[in-house]
C-alpha cells in the first residue's frame, strides 16, 4: 500500500481498512498535489462512498497543518474543489442514483460535466509539467524514465488507466495551454491564451481542446496569425455545449475557412486513399469501402433516398402491425438499396427506384463559383469539396448546383400556398442543414410551418418554416418547445427554446446550420 495510504487509513463500513486498489484513485489524488486536495477526497467520499465512516476516517486522520505552502495550488483547485461541493450538495444524501429524481439526474450530470471539465483544466497542466520534467535532454534524469515509463505519455496512461494517444493529446494541449518565456525568462502568453481560459471556466473540456489546437496547428502556416487568432475565438466559443461528434463537424467546415487552397490537395489525398474491398466469409458476403466526399455523395443521396422513402411507406402502412410488415432496420434497408441498385444498372426492368426523388445537391457562394476558388458544401456530406469538384459533379446528371447572392432572398407566398415550394426547401436546407434540431440529413426531413397553417393561420414563408425530421417534429408539438427565427433569408438564424420542466430559465439553444458551419 502506498506510504500516503499507510498514513490516512480509511475504515470501510465493517471497520477494515479499504484496500490499496478500493483506494486506487484516491491515492492518485493525494500523491499529486499533497494535502490540499485531500478536501477533494473527502468530498468525493461524501458523494460516492456514502458511508459517513469513510469521510469521518478522513477528517479524523486529516492535519489542517498540511495546508502550510499551499497557498499557490488553493487558486488553481478553488474551481475544482467548488465543483465537486456542487455534486455533493445536489446528491445530497441519496443512496444510489435509482433513488434520484428525473431532475436531480438531469441536475448531478450537468455537475458532473463541469466538474470533469474543471479537473481537465488540473490535468492538462500536470501533464505538460510531467512532459517538462521529462524532456529528452535530461537523459536518465527525466522523470518519466525514473518512474519506469518511456515517455511521459505512457507514465500518464498508466496512471489514469487511458490510452497512450489520449495521453499525448493531453500533454499537447497543455503544452499549448500554458505559460511561457522568452530566452531572458520574461513571461510570455499561452500559445492559445483563449483556450486556456475556456478551459479554466470550466466551458470546454480537454478533448474538445484537443481537436481545436490540433486544427489550428495544421492551418497555423497558411492562415497566418491573424485568422488562427479569430480561429481560436470562433471555435472556443462555438464548440460550448457541442458533443465531440458536433465538434467534429465544426472542425471539418472550419479547416477549409482557414485554409481553402488546402481543400484540393486534401481532396486528392482522399482520392487516392478510396477503396472496396469485397470477400466472402461465413457464407457472407463483406463489403468494407472508404470513398472521397465527391465519390460518396451520389451513393449517400441514393442511400438516404431509399431509406426515407421505406420508412414514408411503413408510416402509411395499413396495418402495420401484421406479421409481413415492414421491420427492416436502417442496416438492411441498405443492403437493400444496394442490391436493388446494382440489379437496375445491369438491366432490370424497373425504370423508378424509390428514393423519395433523392438529388445530390452542392452549395456554393456566388463570389466563390465565379471566382472558382473556395470550397462548396454537399447535403448529406460533412467533408467540403473544392471548386472543380463541385463544377464536375454538377456536370453530372441527378445533381443540383445550389448559388445564393449576398442577400440570398428567396420569395415568401404568404397564405396563397400550403406547401413549401423546392425552391423555398432549398433555401430552408441553406439555413437549417437539415434537421435544425437534430442535424439528420435534409433529405431525411420535411419542411414544416412553425406557425401551423390551419391553427395559427401561419404563413408559407421562409421565416415561418423551419427543416425537422419525424421524430424531432413531434417532440417539439408534444413537449411544449417553441422556435424562434432571428434575420431574413438563408442567414438567419434557429433557436429551439425548451419547456421550463427541461430548463427553468428556458435559455434558447441555437439550432439550424450554425451550430456547426464556422461561416455561419
Amino acid at each position: 500500500m502506498p506510504r500516503c495510504c499507510e498514513q490516512f487509513p480509511v475504515a470501510a463500513p465493517h471497520g477494515d481498512p479499504l484496500s490499496g486498489r478500493q483506494l486506487g484513485c484516491v491515492c492518485v489524488c493525494v500523491c499529486v498535489c499533497g494535502a490540499y486536495l485531500r478536501l477533494i477526497v473527502i468530498s468525493i467520499c461524501r458523494v460516492f462512498l456514502a458511508p459517513r465512516a469513510i469521510l469521518k476516517s478522513f477528517e479524523q486522520n486529516f492535519d489542517k497543518s498540511h495546508f502550510m505552502g499551499y497557498a499557490g495550488v488553493m487558486s488553481k483547485l478553488t474551481p475544482l474543489i467548488q465543483a465537486v461541493s456542487r455534486l455533493d450538495e445536489v446528491w445530497a444524501d441519496a443512496e444510489s442514483s435509482n433513488t434520484l429524481s428525473r431532475e436531480k439526474l438531469i441536475q448531478i450530470e450537468d455537475t458532473i460535466g463541469v466538474l470533469q471539465r474543471r479537473l481537465d483544466a488540473v490535468h492538462v497542466d500536470v501533464a505538460a509539467g510531467i512532459s517538462s520534467e521529462s524532456r529528452r535532454e535530461l537523459g536518465p534524469d527525466s522523470l518519466a524514465k525514473q518512474q519506469g515509463f518511456r515517455t511521459p505519455a505512457k507514465l500518464i496512461a498508466a496512471a489514469t488507466g487511458v490510452s497512450t494517444g489520449d495521453a499525448t493529446r493531453l500533454i499537447k494541449v497543455g503544452e499549448a495551454t500554458a505559460p511561457r518565456s522568452d530566452l531572458l525568462g520574461n513571461p510570455l502568453p499561452a500559445k492559445y491564451p483563449i483556450i486556456r481560459e475556456a478551459l479554466a471556466s470550466g466551458a470546454l473540456s480537454a478533448q474538445a481542446a484537443a481537436m481545436i489546437i490540433a486544427l489550428l496547428d495544421r492551418c497555423r502556416i497558411a492562415a497566418g496569425a491573424e485568422l488562427i487568432a479569430e480561429g481560436e475565438c470562433v471555435l472556443t466559443g462555438s464548440a460550448a455545449g457541442l458533443s465531440l461528434d458536433d465538434l467534429r463537424k465544426l472542425i471539418v467546415r472550419a479547416e477549409a475557412w482557414l485554409d481553402p487552397d488546402g481543400v484540393e490537395p486534401r481532396e486528392d489525398e482522399h482520392r487516392s486513399k478510396r477503396s472496396l474491398t469485397i470477400f466472402e466469409r461465413d457464407g457472407m458476403v463483406h463489403f468494407n469501402g472508404k470513398f472521397d466526399a465527391e465519390s460518396a455523395a451520389p451513393f449517400v443521396t441514393a442511400m438516404r433516398g431509399y431509406v426515407t422513402a421505406a420508412f414514408a411507406a411503413r408510416k402509411n402502412a395499413v396495418d402495420p402491425d401484421a406479421p409481413d410488415a415492414d421491420r427492416r432496420s436502417v442496416a438492411m434497408l441498405q443492403a437493400d438499396a444496394l442490391s436493388l441498385f446494382c440489379a437496375h444498372v445491369l438491366g432490370c426492368s424497373e425504370k423508378g427506384l424509390p428514393v423519395a426523388g433523392a438529388t445530390v445537391i452542392i452549395r456554393m457562394n456566388l463570389d466563390d463559383l465565379q471566382a472558382g476558388t473556395g470550397s462548396a458544401a454537399v447535403d448529406g456530406v460533412d467533408q467540403p469539396v473544392s471548386a472543380g469538384a463541385a463544377r464536375r459533379m454538377a456536370a453530372n446528371g441527378g445533381v443540383i448546383p445550389c448559388v445564393f447572392n449576398g442577400e440570398s432572398e428567396i420569395l415568401d407566398w404568404g397564405r396563397e400556398k400550403r406547401l413549401f415550394t423546392r425552391a423555398q426547401r432549398l433555401a430552408l436546407g441553406e439555413r437549417d442543414g437539415g434537421c435544425a434540431m437534430c442535424a439528420l440529413p435534409p433529405e431525411m426531413t420535411r419542411a414544416h410551418h412553425i406557425r401551423w397553417w390551419q391553427r395559427h393561420h401561419g404563413s408559407t414563408d421562409l421565416s415561418n418554416g423551419v427543416l425537422l425530421c419525424e421524430t424531432c417534429h413531434h417532440r417539439i408539438h408534444d413537449n411544449g418547445w417553441e422556435i424562434r427565427i432571428d434575420g431574413t433569408g438563408t442567414a438567419a438564424r434557429v433557436w429551439f427554446i425548451p419547456p421550463p420542466y427541461v430548463d427553468p430559465t428556458r435559455r434558447p439553444r441555437l439550432g439550424g446550420r450554425a451550430r456547426f458551419d464556422i461561416a455561419a
